[in-house]
Order: C-alpha cells, then structure tokens, then sequence
C-alpha cells in the first residue's frame, strides 16, 4: 500500500493481508502441487503431504493430536459444522446454550436449529462483553447437549474464559464448542487444559489465505456431516482439500509461532498508543467493552455522529474501518454485540470498530486518529 497517500487498513478482525511468506507458499503449491489428495498415484500422494503436514503443523499449535484437525473452508463453516453436526446426532430436540454476542455464524445456525424445535438459551454478558461461567453453571439444565461460546469477540474485543466454561460443560458431559477465529495465533489456546469437543479457526484472520479454515473435533466424539460425498477429512468432510490454501494456512500458523512475541509486544504498545490518541484528541469517545479485550480490537462510539458516514468520509481520506462484524456490516441495524451491552440508541448508531495487526505501524494509528478527529470537527463545527 502506497503510505504517501495515507492508504490505511484498520479492518484486520474482518480480514488480515496475506503475508508475503505465505503469498509465495500459495504459488508454488498452486503451480506445483495439482494432484488431487485421495489419488493414490505419486500427484495424490504429493498433495496428501501437504495435507499431513498442515494437520501435524495445526495441531501442535494447539496441543491437540493431528488426527482432531479436520479442514473446512474457514470460520463460517466449522462453526456449522459443529453446531448442526451435534444437532443431527440426537433423534429429539433437547437444548443448546451460546452467548448473545457470538459471530452470525453461529446465531443463524441457532435460529435455524431453533425452527426444527431446538430450545436456544442466550447467555448474557457483563458491560466488558464477557459472559460469567457461573451464570453458564445455572444454565445448563437436564437436555442441554451443546455448549457454545467464542473466546475472542470480533466487534468489541472482548475475552471469554473458555477453560472455565469449557470444564463446566465437561464436569456435566455436556459437548463444548468455541469459535476461536479472532484468538487463534494471537492468544494461547492449549486443548490439553482446555477440554472442548470442538474449536473453530481460519486461515484469512492470521495472515493466510481465504478458503481453508479448521474444525478441531476431539478424539471420539460423534458428529453428524454437513456435505456429503467422497470420504474426504475421514469421512467428516466431503469436498477435494483445497491444497494451496491448506499450505498457505500451514505457513500463517508457523509465522503466527516464530512471530508470536514480536507480534504481541507490537499489538499491546499499538493498542495503548490508540486508547492514549482517542483520549488525548476525541475525549467524548467512549471504548466499547472496556480495556481488559485483546488490544488489536477496539470499539468505540462518538455521541452525535452517525458512523455510516464516518466510515464513508474515512474511506475517501484511504482509511479502512469497520462499523462493527464484517458478516453484517452491510446490515444497517446496530449492533446485536452492542445491544448486548445495553448501550442507547445513539451509542449504537455512533460506533465503529478499528482493528490492526502485524503491519500495521504507529504513523498508521496516528494519522487516523487525526482524520477521525478532523471529520467529527467539520461536522460539528462547534466543537472544540
């Protein structure tokens, strides 16, 4: 991106540049490795390497065994894949517990199982955005058969402790599931302390490509398929592997390891460095979820400004921010994480979301900080 012209992207929870590391990987599988995984000749078996190391690479990172890591197209679909997956393994409807502020991934995909008769428990959460394992303790009730809950929240940054809710699921038998695409290489999610039946991930919120996420399904437990066909992912997940995104995703994951001290050391002193701006340069701004979050998401409002419009007059200047999850920023009613928050109206209307991440620099924050303050003054000239 051309930084004399001041093109900024601070929209990194809806999707992260490709890493030039990862870019060169894409190619050389796409143009080399062209064989199709389930072929038993020398191409098959070349395109089965890729997939084997790519299991082995994932599960380490995660301190799971390579036979728990299954491919998917990315976040969207592992989420469904677990939720309509368990959904299909029981013959009645019993109960299935989420937060209110999960990814519309999973909330459609309760919606829909809600019209064939499931009953859908929404678990509130406090004014940081975290949901209390007590409240998810009183919750669970004789036909709950799923617990879903995210680790990092994508609008607002929040931080769920999913060890505790996953052992309260797991002391009552009760499957456990957790969206981890915006805590994935970012956070340390280790499966042995963390007892979940399933975990979501995808390659394009760490660097990779779009096209390849994971669903980790522990060792032993059932579930039902949402795609059916050739025998693919141990007959979990019909569809050829999309290889070249496997690999790319293999290399995000390594990077997201040898980078993962420098990355959280950049991450911590850019997200200090804009809590300091807006205070300093836009006082009225209110931070959405406090600071206890992941400091590479922030979510603020600006009473009396409609963020549709900032976000427009920001992308004229060659600023990209979001007004909130990327899968329903074409949706103009507020926020469902915001109303979980219970935040009035005007708040709702008047929020927006910055994210950034590995190449984003300190000149990058600043500058935005100052194009966000200069567009409130020229509408509201008034102010000071």
């Amino acid at each position: 991106m051309d930084k004399n012209h001041h093109n900024i992207y601070l929209d990194y929870a809806a999707s992260t540049p490709l890493d030039p590391k990862v870019l060169e990987v894409v190619n050389i599988t796409m143009a080399q490795v062209y064989g199709n995984a389930s072929s038993i000749h020398r191409f098959g078996l070349q395109a089965k390497a890729v997939l084997d190391t790519a299991r082995t690479t994932v599960a380490e990172s995660l301190n799971a065994r390579p036979d728990e890591i299954y491919f998917t197209s990315g976040g969207t679909e592992s989420n469904n894949l677990a939720m309509q997956g368990v959904a299909s393994q029981f013959s009645k409807p019993g109960n299935i517990i989420i937060s209110a502020i999960e990814h519309p991934s999973i909330l459609q995909t309760a919606r829909y199982l809600k019209s064939r008769g499931w009953q859908i428990t929404l678990l509130p959460v406090n004014r940081m955005g975290q949901i209390d394992p007590e409240i998810l303790q009183q919750s669970i009730n004789s036909a709950t058969r799923l617990v879903s809950i995210m680790h990092v929240n994508n609008e607002i940054g929040s931080i769920n402790n999913i060890e505790a809710c996953a052992k309260i699921a797991y002391e009552k038998n009760i499957l456990f599931h957790t969206d981890a695409v915006q805590s994935f290489g970012k956070l340390p999610v280790d499966l042995r302390r963390v007892p979940a039946s399933f975990l979501s991930l995808t390659g394009h919120k760490i660097y990779g490509p779009k096209g390849a996420g994971v669903l980790f399904i522990r060792r032993k437990t059932k579930l039902g398929k949402l795609f059916f066909g050739g025998s693919q992912e141990n007959g979990r997940r019909s569809g050829t592997e999309n290889i070249p995104a496997i690999a790319g995703l293999t290399k995000a994951v390594e990077l997201c390891q040898i980078n993962r001290d420098a990355d959280k050391s950049h991450l911590e002193q850019l997200g200090s460095e804009l809590r300091e701006l807006m205070k300093l340069q836009l006082p009225e701004a209110r931070l959405n979820g406090g600071e206890n979050g992941v400091p590479n998401i922030q979510n603020y409002s600006i009473p009396g400004i409609d963020n549709m419009s900032l976000l427009m007059g920001l992308d004229l200047a060659g600023i990209a921010i979001s007004n909130g999850s990327a899968c329903s920023s074409g949706d103009v009613s507020p926020s469902h994480v915001l109303r979980a928050l219970h935040l009035p109206d005007k708040e709702l209307k008047s929020s927006f979301r910055i994210s950034f991440g590995r190449f984003t620099t300190s000149e990058d924050i600043k500058h935005a900080v100052r194009s966000i303050a200069r567009f409130i003054k020229k509408k509201q000239p008034g102010r000071q």
